[in-house]
């Protein structure tokens, strides 16, 4: 089967927004890339069910999230380590605080509901409009705005986020960076 050139674009610019949802739902990047391709496949070989002139990216995630789920059902009567602790032992400690901070929000992002962690990446990550995550979650708009809302508030909370000024350098770096970066 040949793909039409607009088509063959429109499938590769969606890769990277599909592997970064896909690693956000996974939380490991060859199991993305797996989803990743299997979306891509499944994509192409059922093309003729794409409507042209709608929205080839929300259409590819909502594949994406499909298999995902199909594929957590699967691995759920799978599980070798209940508590975790394999996992656990298989994690390298963080070198640099940006590291860290990404470790805190992938652990915070990981203990939200399904629904709001989904409906944060695609809105917050991923640059959906609530009408496309809606329509990628199969829900109504007010239902995902809600999830966003309670997502974000829970997400703050988990990483104990009180004020904006909380965001970005440290109190530390931002004394050193009003001295004009004099030590």
């Amino acid at each position: 089967m040949t793909l039409q050139p607009s088509m063959r674009e429109a499938l590769l610019s969606a890769v990277p927004g599909l592997r970064a949802f896909g690693i956000s739902l996974t939380g490991n990047v060859d199991r993305a890339d797996d989803l990743v391709q299997e979306t891509l496949v499944r994509a192409i070989t059922h093309i003729d069910s794409f409507r042209p002139g709608t929205n080839m990216s929300a259409w590819l995630f909502t594949i994406l999230r499909n298999l995902f789920r199909s594929e957590y059902r699967k691995r759920r009567r799978e599980v070798e380590d209940p508590d975790g602790s394999y996992e656990a032992g298989l994690t390298s400690h963080p070198e640099q605080t940006g590291r860290v901070e990404l470790e805190e929000l992938r652990a915070a992002l990981a203990k939200l509901p399904t629904d709001q962690r989904e409906a944060l990446i695609l809105v917050g990550a991923s640059g959906f409009s609530y009408e496309e995550a809606a329509t990628i979650c199969d829900c109504a708009i007010g239902t995902i705005k809600s999830r966003v809302n309670r997502g974000r508030a829970r997400l703050a909370e988990l990483l104990a986020i009180g004020e904006d000024r909380e965001f970005g350098p440290d109190q530390e770096t931002r004394a050193v960076l009003a001295a004009g970066g004099r030590g």
